[in-house]
């Protein structure tokens, strides 16, 4: 926040409110007036940042919660994002259309709220990413530096396809980077007991699983298919 944030907030002042003020009162409206600014504009750069595929999705305002079985109390944690204090991950996993791509960018957008640095990619867009950095010099490093520094990293379809050894490798050195240092969600139609065999089953699986698996809220969307909901709403 500079000073040509605090003149225009002056500047901006109600000139009858301010005839009612001291000026110790009007720099203190003014101070508090620019710092909201500046927060709003730097809480609206991450949210444009994070690259979010629902950019108006909310924790605040979810559809049929109930019917869905989503825990509330869960919901209400995640909104204060305690977990990315204690650096834990999340899961989203239920059906095709249950929800879970909103709800990952509902959580990544109140983390920029927060003031976190958050990121949001599908699965087949990471690896399609990580395969073009082989090509650079010190692509490899340069991106495994910039996807394990998000404060929160958003992976949507997660093991939608089964990944091959090159990209379980990768998973590996990411998720070991991130691991107790920041918080990633992942996005899925797979339930835990699933995610072993759709990793390869070896010891790769097994490094990737034990990263994740321990320090993890579940959140289970549930069954009904909310693009079938809206679609049916609309009409």
């Amino acid at each position: 926040m500079g000073a040509g944030s605090l003149l225009e907030a002056l500047q901006g002042q109600d000139d009858v409110l301010a005839l009612a003020m001291g000026f110790e009162d009007r720099i203190q409206l003014a101070v508090d007036d620019a710092y909201a600014t500046f927060t709003n504009a730097k809480v609206d750069g991450l949210i444009r940042r994070a690259g979010l595929r629902y950019p108006d999705a909310d924790l605040r305002r979810l559809d049929l919660v109930g019917e869905r079985g989503l825990d509330r109390g869960a919901l209400a944690q995640l909104r204060a994002c305690s977990f990315i204090q204690r650096r834990q991950n999340v899961v989203f996993q239920g059906y095709t259309g249950s929800g879970k791509s909103y709800l990952g960018c509902a959580l990544a957008k109140t983390a920029c709220q927060h003031r976190y640095r958050a990121h949001y990619i599908r699965m087949p867009d990471l690896e399609e990413s990580w395969a073009a950095a082989q090509d650079k010099p010190g692509g490899r490093e340069k991106w495994l530096r910039k996807y394990s520094t998000f404060t929160l990293l958003v992976i949507d379809e997660w093991l939608l396809d089964e990944p091959n050894d090159e990209i379980r490798s990768m998973l590996l050195e990411l998720l070991e980077r991130r691991y107790d240092t920041v918080s990633t969600v992942f996005c899925t139609q797979y339930k835990k007991e699933d995610w072993h065999q759709r990793l390869g089953s070896r010891v790769h699986a097994d490094a990737i699983m034990d990263r994740i698996v321990h320090n993890t809220i579940w959140i289970t969307t549930g069954e009904v298919n909310m693009r079938e909901q809206l679609a049916q709403a609309a009409t």
